[in-house]
């Protein structure tokens, strides 16, 4: 996961947007980051806090299915670098490469 690399784009008091860097990958309209993950807090409910993550990849070369592995690498990276270890709510969007997951304590 070397040159994995994160830029803020938005926050808000219950979410974030990170962009998502990765040599060798990139958003096929704009020439930018390949990838995008939102973080969403769910603040009001105190008995099942879960950290709601959806990972957006838009590079055509992360929805192949022959690179499942790695996407499936790299959004476990995302998830430990920007949540950490709490209780999170996963869903992956990346063409035959999506999935959803639930990480828990």
């Amino acid at each position: 996961m070397k040159g994995m690399t994160f830029t803020k784009n938005f926050r808000s008091p219950t979410a974030e947007e990170w962009y998502i860097f990765l040599p060798s990958y990139k958003d096929p309209v704009t020439g930018g980051a390949p990838g995008k993950a939102i973080i969403h807090y769910n603040l009001y409910d105190t008995k099942h806090i879960f950290i709601n993550t959806t990972i957006i990849f838009d590079d055509p070369e992360l929805h192949n299915s022959k690179n499942h592995q790695l996407v499936y690498f790299i959004a476990d990276e995302i998830v430990n670098r920007l949540v950490g270890y709490a209780d999170t709510l996963l869903s992956v969007h990346s063409g035959d490469n999506s999935y959803n997951a639930e990480y828990k304590q």
